[in-house]
Protein backbone atom coordinates (compact mmCIF):
# COMPACT_ATOMS: atom_id res chain seq x y z
CA UNK A 1 0.00 0.00 0.00
CA UNK A 2 2.73 2.29 0.86
CA UNK A 3 4.32 1.70 -2.45
CA UNK A 4 1.49 2.86 -4.33
CA UNK A 5 1.29 5.89 -2.39
CA UNK A 6 4.54 6.62 -2.97
CA UNK A 7 4.46 5.81 -6.16
CA UNK A 8 1.20 8.13 -6.77
CA UNK A 9 2.68 11.29 -4.55
CA UNK A 10 5.79 10.73 -6.82
CA UNK A 11 3.38 11.22 -10.34
CA UNK A 12 1.33 13.98 -8.26
CA UNK A 13 4.92 16.12 -7.84
CA UNK A 14 6.02 15.65 -11.12
CA UNK A 15 2.96 16.62 -12.83
CA UNK A 16 2.66 19.79 -10.30
CA UNK A 17 6.10 20.55 -11.50
CA UNK A 18 5.53 20.81 -14.95
CA UNK A 19 2.35 22.73 -14.15
CA UNK A 20 4.53 25.46 -12.60
CA UNK A 21 6.83 25.50 -15.45
CA UNK A 22 4.20 25.79 -17.96
CA UNK A 23 1.36 28.83 -18.50
CA UNK A 24 -1.51 29.68 -15.84
CA UNK A 25 -4.01 32.20 -15.80
CA UNK A 26 -3.33 35.35 -14.03
CA UNK A 27 0.32 34.53 -13.71
CA UNK A 28 0.70 38.25 -12.79
CA UNK A 29 -1.88 38.77 -10.13
CA UNK A 30 1.02 38.96 -7.61
CA UNK A 31 3.86 40.35 -9.45
CA UNK A 32 2.02 43.40 -11.94
CA UNK A 33 -1.45 43.13 -10.91
CA UNK A 34 -2.35 46.16 -13.39
CA UNK A 35 -0.69 44.29 -15.78
CA UNK A 36 -4.12 42.96 -18.14
CA UNK A 37 -5.80 46.33 -17.26
CA UNK A 38 -2.53 48.39 -18.96
CA UNK A 39 -2.55 45.82 -22.09
CA UNK A 40 -6.54 46.52 -22.39
CA UNK A 41 -6.70 50.39 -22.04
CA UNK A 42 -3.95 50.97 -24.32
CA UNK A 43 -5.20 48.65 -26.81
CA UNK A 44 -8.61 50.34 -26.93
CA UNK A 45 -7.12 53.87 -27.21
CA UNK A 46 -5.48 52.50 -30.84
CA UNK A 47 -8.38 50.04 -31.57
CA UNK A 48 -10.76 53.66 -31.13
CA UNK A 49 -8.19 55.24 -34.06
CA UNK A 50 -7.25 52.25 -36.09
CA UNK A 51 -10.03 49.68 -37.17
CA UNK A 52 -7.25 47.69 -39.04
CA UNK A 53 -4.79 47.04 -35.59
CA UNK A 54 -7.02 43.39 -34.99
CA UNK A 55 -5.85 42.48 -37.83
CA UNK A 56 -2.25 43.07 -37.71
CA UNK A 57 -1.93 42.34 -33.87
CA UNK A 58 -3.92 38.83 -34.81
CA UNK A 59 -1.17 38.30 -37.80
CA UNK A 60 1.73 39.26 -35.96
CA UNK A 61 0.61 37.02 -33.21
CA UNK A 62 0.39 34.00 -35.41
CA UNK A 63 3.45 34.68 -37.72
CA UNK A 64 5.21 34.85 -33.74
CA UNK A 65 3.92 31.88 -32.62
CA UNK A 66 3.95 29.65 -35.86
CA UNK A 67 8.34 30.24 -35.83
CA UNK A 68 10.18 29.63 -32.90
CA UNK A 69 6.78 28.92 -30.74
CA UNK A 70 5.25 32.22 -28.87
CA UNK A 71 8.21 33.54 -27.40
CA UNK A 72 8.17 37.38 -29.12
CA UNK A 73 11.09 36.72 -31.42
CA UNK A 74 9.24 38.17 -34.42
CA UNK A 75 9.45 41.69 -32.80
CA UNK A 76 13.10 41.83 -32.58
CA UNK A 77 15.06 44.18 -35.14
CA UNK A 78 17.79 42.86 -37.47
CA UNK A 79 21.08 44.44 -36.50
CA UNK A 80 23.92 45.08 -39.16
CA UNK A 81 24.92 41.98 -39.26
CA UNK A 82 22.49 39.44 -38.89
CA UNK A 83 19.03 39.69 -40.30
CA UNK A 84 16.05 39.12 -37.85
CA UNK A 85 12.74 37.33 -38.18
CA UNK A 86 11.01 40.79 -39.30
CA UNK A 87 13.71 40.67 -42.71
CA UNK A 88 11.72 37.79 -44.27
CA UNK A 89 9.05 38.39 -46.87
CA UNK A 90 6.22 37.37 -45.39
CA UNK A 91 6.77 39.55 -42.30
CA UNK A 92 7.61 42.72 -43.94
CA UNK A 93 3.73 44.11 -44.21
CA UNK A 94 3.41 43.01 -40.20
CA UNK A 95 2.22 46.42 -37.81
CA UNK A 96 1.23 47.59 -34.69
CA UNK A 97 4.90 47.06 -33.82
CA UNK A 98 4.86 50.45 -32.32
CA UNK A 99 1.35 49.26 -30.16
CA UNK A 100 3.74 46.62 -28.68
CA UNK A 101 6.17 48.77 -27.65
CA UNK A 102 3.66 51.65 -26.10
CA UNK A 103 2.25 48.79 -23.75
CA UNK A 104 6.01 47.20 -23.15
CA UNK A 105 6.94 50.61 -22.40
CA UNK A 106 4.26 51.28 -19.93
CA UNK A 107 4.53 47.98 -17.88
CA UNK A 108 8.31 48.64 -17.28
CA UNK A 109 7.53 51.58 -15.67
CA UNK A 110 4.89 49.92 -13.52
CA UNK A 111 6.40 46.70 -13.08
CA UNK A 112 9.95 46.84 -14.53
CA UNK A 113 11.22 43.32 -15.83
CA UNK A 114 8.31 41.22 -15.11
CA UNK A 115 6.20 41.16 -18.38
CA UNK A 116 7.41 39.21 -21.08
CA UNK A 117 6.71 40.61 -24.83
CA UNK A 118 5.78 37.31 -25.73
CA UNK A 119 2.82 37.94 -23.09
CA UNK A 120 2.40 41.06 -24.34
CA UNK A 121 1.64 40.22 -27.99
CA UNK A 122 -0.77 37.61 -26.85
CA UNK A 123 -2.90 39.41 -24.92
CA UNK A 124 -2.92 42.56 -27.19
CA UNK A 125 -4.34 40.12 -30.26
CA UNK A 126 -6.69 38.61 -27.56
CA UNK A 127 -7.67 42.29 -26.73
CA UNK A 128 -7.87 43.91 -30.06
CA UNK A 129 -10.81 42.09 -31.18
CA UNK A 130 -13.00 42.18 -28.16
CA UNK A 131 -14.30 45.52 -29.15
CA UNK A 132 -15.83 46.27 -31.96
CA UNK A 133 -16.73 49.51 -34.25
CA UNK A 134 -20.18 51.01 -33.98
CA UNK A 135 -20.38 53.96 -36.34
CA UNK A 136 -18.22 56.42 -34.72
CA UNK A 137 -18.41 54.72 -31.40
CA UNK A 138 -16.24 51.62 -30.20
CA UNK A 139 -17.76 48.79 -28.11
CA UNK A 140 -16.66 46.42 -25.85
CA UNK A 141 -17.33 42.92 -25.71
CA UNK A 142 -19.23 41.80 -22.22
CA UNK A 143 -15.97 39.37 -21.93
CA UNK A 144 -12.81 38.58 -23.98
CA UNK A 145 -12.78 35.93 -26.77
CA UNK A 146 -10.60 33.89 -25.69
CA UNK A 147 -8.60 33.00 -22.49
CA UNK A 148 -5.24 33.88 -22.20
CA UNK A 149 -3.01 32.14 -19.84
CA UNK A 150 -0.09 34.03 -19.60
CA UNK A 151 3.76 33.10 -18.20
CA UNK A 152 5.32 32.93 -21.62
CA UNK A 153 9.34 34.61 -21.65
CA UNK A 154 10.57 36.06 -24.22
CA UNK A 155 13.20 34.05 -27.25
CA UNK A 156 16.99 35.72 -28.01
CA UNK A 157 16.75 34.27 -31.46
CA UNK A 158 15.26 35.49 -34.07
CA UNK A 159 16.49 34.29 -37.78
CA UNK A 160 14.90 35.59 -41.32
CA UNK A 161 15.57 32.17 -42.52
CA UNK A 162 13.32 30.44 -39.56
CA UNK A 163 10.34 32.53 -41.06
CA UNK A 164 10.97 31.77 -44.75
CA UNK A 165 10.78 28.00 -43.92
CA UNK A 166 8.09 27.62 -41.07
CA UNK A 167 5.26 29.88 -42.37
CA UNK A 168 2.89 28.53 -44.51
CA UNK A 169 2.14 29.86 -48.21
CA UNK A 170 -0.90 31.45 -49.29
CA UNK A 171 -0.18 28.76 -52.38
CA UNK A 172 -0.21 25.68 -50.34
CA UNK A 173 -2.45 22.85 -50.97
CA UNK A 174 -4.35 21.18 -48.44
CA UNK A 175 -1.85 17.99 -47.55
CA UNK A 176 0.89 20.62 -46.87
CA UNK A 177 -1.21 22.88 -45.24
CA UNK A 178 -2.34 19.95 -42.72
CA UNK A 179 0.99 18.60 -41.85
CA UNK A 180 2.64 22.40 -41.18
CA UNK A 181 -0.25 22.74 -38.76
CA UNK A 182 0.46 18.89 -37.43
CA UNK A 183 4.27 20.05 -36.64
CA UNK A 184 2.93 22.30 -34.80
CA UNK A 185 0.39 20.15 -32.61
CA UNK A 186 -2.86 21.54 -34.44
CA UNK A 187 -5.86 19.72 -35.75
CA UNK A 188 -7.44 19.75 -39.33
CA UNK A 189 -10.30 21.48 -36.74
CA UNK A 190 -7.71 24.15 -35.71
CA UNK A 191 -6.33 24.85 -39.41
CA UNK A 192 -9.56 25.56 -40.84
CA UNK A 193 -10.79 27.60 -37.45
CA UNK A 194 -7.52 29.91 -37.67
CA UNK A 195 -7.49 30.48 -41.63
CA UNK A 196 -10.47 33.01 -40.66
CA UNK A 197 -7.38 35.02 -39.02
CA UNK A 198 -3.55 36.02 -41.01
CA UNK A 199 -2.15 32.96 -41.82
CA UNK A 200 -0.83 31.79 -45.35
CA UNK A 201 0.67 35.31 -45.87
CA UNK A 202 3.16 36.96 -47.96
CA UNK A 203 3.46 40.40 -48.25
CA UNK A 204 -0.35 40.84 -47.82
CA UNK A 205 -1.59 42.68 -44.21
CA UNK A 206 -4.36 41.88 -42.61
CA UNK A 207 -6.66 38.75 -41.94
CA UNK A 208 -9.02 37.10 -44.14
CA UNK A 209 -11.96 37.70 -41.83
CA UNK A 210 -10.82 40.77 -41.31
CA UNK A 211 -7.77 43.05 -43.60
CA UNK A 212 -7.28 43.53 -46.92
CA UNK A 213 -4.51 41.37 -49.34
CA UNK A 214 -2.34 42.45 -52.00
CA UNK A 215 -2.81 41.81 -55.69
CA UNK A 216 0.12 40.54 -56.66
CA UNK A 217 -0.13 37.04 -53.84
CA UNK A 218 -3.45 36.06 -55.74
CA UNK A 219 -3.60 37.58 -59.21
CA UNK A 220 -1.88 33.91 -60.62
CA UNK A 221 -5.17 32.74 -60.20
CA UNK A 222 -6.79 34.90 -61.80
CA UNK A 223 -4.75 35.53 -64.92
CA UNK A 224 -2.13 32.50 -65.23
CA UNK A 225 -2.75 29.90 -62.62
CA UNK A 226 -2.02 26.89 -64.72
CA UNK A 227 0.88 28.57 -67.07
CA UNK A 228 -1.95 29.28 -69.75
CA UNK A 229 -3.25 32.75 -69.00
CA UNK A 230 -6.61 30.87 -67.80
CA UNK A 231 -8.29 31.11 -64.18
CA UNK A 232 -8.47 29.16 -61.34
CA UNK A 233 -11.95 27.35 -61.99
CA UNK A 234 -12.23 27.12 -57.93
CA UNK A 235 -13.26 30.76 -58.22
CA UNK A 236 -16.45 31.82 -58.54
CA UNK A 237 -16.69 33.02 -61.89
CA UNK A 238 -18.63 36.49 -60.46
CA UNK A 239 -16.06 37.27 -57.98
CA UNK A 240 -13.12 36.45 -60.34
CA UNK A 241 -14.57 39.13 -62.60
CA UNK A 242 -14.55 41.27 -59.55
CA UNK A 243 -10.93 41.03 -58.32
CA UNK A 244 -9.95 41.19 -62.15
CA UNK A 245 -11.75 44.74 -62.21
CA UNK A 246 -9.75 45.76 -59.06
CA UNK A 247 -6.23 43.53 -59.61
CA UNK A 248 -5.36 44.70 -63.45
CA UNK A 249 -2.76 42.30 -63.82
CA UNK A 250 -0.54 39.64 -63.38
CA UNK A 251 1.92 42.25 -61.91
CA UNK A 252 0.08 44.41 -60.05
CA UNK A 253 1.50 45.10 -56.61
CA UNK A 254 0.33 47.69 -55.07
CA UNK A 255 -3.62 47.40 -55.58
CA UNK A 256 -5.45 46.05 -52.69
CA UNK A 257 -8.55 43.98 -52.12
CA UNK A 258 -10.81 43.01 -48.73
CA UNK A 259 -10.08 39.29 -48.11
CA UNK A 260 -13.71 39.35 -46.53
CA UNK A 261 -15.57 40.62 -49.15
CA UNK A 262 -18.83 42.39 -47.19
CA UNK A 263 -17.26 42.70 -43.67
CA UNK A 264 -13.57 43.21 -44.13
CA UNK A 265 -13.06 45.01 -40.81
CA UNK A 266 -15.34 42.75 -38.76
CA UNK A 267 -14.09 40.39 -36.82
CA UNK A 268 -16.84 37.37 -37.84
CA UNK A 269 -17.45 34.06 -39.21
CA UNK A 270 -18.54 35.19 -42.41
CA UNK A 271 -14.94 34.09 -43.99
CA UNK A 272 -16.55 30.59 -43.69
CA UNK A 273 -19.94 31.63 -45.99
CA UNK A 274 -17.69 33.02 -48.77
CA UNK A 275 -15.85 30.28 -48.81
CA UNK A 276 -18.76 28.32 -49.30
CA UNK A 277 -19.37 30.70 -52.41
CA UNK A 278 -15.85 29.65 -53.53
CA UNK A 279 -14.35 33.27 -52.92
CA UNK A 280 -11.74 32.98 -51.04
CA UNK A 281 -9.22 34.65 -52.19
CA UNK A 282 -6.18 32.51 -51.88
CA UNK A 283 -5.34 29.59 -53.20
CA UNK A 284 -4.72 27.84 -49.60
CA UNK A 285 -8.56 28.98 -48.80
CA UNK A 286 -10.15 26.81 -51.47
CA UNK A 287 -7.95 24.53 -50.42
CA UNK A 288 -10.01 23.25 -47.32
CA UNK A 289 -12.47 23.07 -49.29
CA UNK A 290 -10.69 19.75 -51.20
CA UNK A 291 -10.79 17.40 -47.28
CA UNK A 292 -14.14 16.23 -46.60
CA UNK A 293 -13.11 16.90 -43.29
CA UNK A 294 -12.14 20.29 -43.58
CA UNK A 295 -15.51 20.99 -45.66
CA UNK A 296 -17.31 19.60 -42.46
CA UNK A 297 -15.97 21.87 -40.08
CA UNK A 298 -16.23 24.94 -42.50
CA UNK A 299 -20.10 24.12 -42.47
CA UNK A 300 -20.01 23.95 -38.72
CA UNK A 301 -18.44 27.06 -38.60
CA UNK A 302 -21.59 28.94 -40.33
CA UNK A 303 -22.78 29.03 -37.42
CA UNK A 304 -21.41 32.40 -34.92
CA UNK A 305 -21.90 30.83 -31.82
CA UNK A 306 -19.55 27.90 -32.94
CA UNK A 307 -17.16 30.02 -34.66
CA UNK A 308 -16.40 32.12 -31.58
CA UNK A 309 -16.74 29.46 -29.57
CA UNK A 310 -13.75 26.78 -31.10
CA UNK A 311 -12.05 30.25 -32.48
CA UNK A 312 -11.30 30.91 -28.82
CA UNK A 313 -10.03 26.69 -27.71
CA UNK A 314 -7.86 27.20 -31.29
CA UNK A 315 -6.60 30.74 -30.02
CA UNK A 316 -5.84 29.42 -26.61
CA UNK A 317 -3.41 26.12 -28.18
CA UNK A 318 -2.08 27.91 -30.44
CA UNK A 319 -0.99 30.36 -28.19
CA UNK A 320 1.04 27.67 -26.26
CA UNK A 321 2.90 26.75 -29.05
CA UNK A 322 6.67 26.08 -28.43
CA UNK A 323 6.39 28.83 -25.92
CA UNK A 324 8.99 29.50 -22.86
CA UNK A 325 8.67 29.24 -19.19
CA UNK A 326 10.41 28.59 -15.83
CA UNK A 327 13.79 29.57 -16.00
CA UNK A 328 14.07 29.58 -19.89
CA UNK A 329 14.36 32.23 -22.37
CA UNK A 330 14.55 35.78 -20.68
CA UNK A 331 12.34 39.20 -19.97
CA UNK A 332 13.32 41.87 -22.33
CA UNK A 333 13.48 45.29 -21.66
CA UNK A 334 12.69 46.28 -24.66
CA UNK A 335 10.66 44.18 -27.30
CA UNK A 336 12.62 45.06 -30.24
CA UNK A 337 16.05 43.85 -29.45
CA UNK A 338 17.88 41.69 -27.17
Amino acid sequence: MSKIFSTILLCFLALGFCECGGLTNNFYSTSCPNAEKIVKKIISKHVANDATLPAKLLRMHFHDCFVRGCDGSVLIDSTAKHKAEKEAVPNLSLGGFEVIEEIKTQLEKTCPGIVSCADVLALAARDSVSFKHLWKLIIQFNKPMWEVETGRRDGIVSRESDALNELPSPASDFKTLKQSFADKGLSVKDLVVLSGIPIFTHTHTGAHTIGVGKCIVFSNRLYNFTGKGDTDTSLNTTYAATLRSKCRSLSDQTTTVEMDPTSSLDFDNHYFTALKLRQGLFQSDAALLTNDVARGVVDQMLTSGKFYTQFGKSMKKMGAIGVLTGDEGKIRKKCNIV
